[in-house]
């Protein structure tokens, strides 16, 4: 006599498959004659027709701006201001120019590394790079708080 188990394995699986309503998945139950297992079916029970989506939050009124796309506005102004080349700009800071031009229009998430030698190639500390970039922020949610409390009245005055 020998005590030697069958080379069966009965998988279960983590996650059972995904099912359309009203259609059936299998599932593996042991015949009580001989322990292999089978494939039966069993219905599914469906979510009920009236319960609605899951609802998406509100989007905000306005939009905050985001950190890199004000701090590559003021590193753009800035150079723009100085007249000077992007590659000028970042062969002084030594980073590349696609990576330079990328933080200019807000596609990269430059580190602080990054943004000191930005500034100082234009002649900047990272102190008022940053507060520039603060002072964009204060001037873009104040005009975009005038702009919805005040009614336009048609004047416009110029120095």
């Amino acid at each position: 006599m020998s005590n030697q188990a069958p080379n069966q394995a009965r998988v279960i699986p983590l996650r059972p498959p995904a099912a359309r309503p009203g259609t059936a998945l299998p599932h593996s139950r042991l015949r009580s004659s001989g322990g292999t297992p089978t494939v039966s079916e069993r219905p599914v029970s469906a979510r009920p027709a009236t319960t609605p989506p899951h609802p998406l939050p509100p989007a905000p009124a306005s939009k905050e701006p985001l950190w890199r796309d004000l701090v590559g506005d003021v590193l753009r102004r800035e150079r723009l201001a100085q007249e000077r080349t992007l590659k000028d700009v970042a062969d002084a800071a030594r980073i590349s120019m696609p990576y330079l031009s990328e933080v200019e229009r807000g596609r990269k998430e430059a580190s602080s590394e990054v943004l000191a030698a930005a500034a100082q190639a234009l002649g900047l500390g990272l102190g008022d790079l940053l507060s520039l970039a603060h002072g964009e922020l204060d001037r873009q949610r104040h005009t975009g708080r005038r702009a919805s409390n005040t009614p336009y009245n048609g004047l416009c005055l110029a120095a």
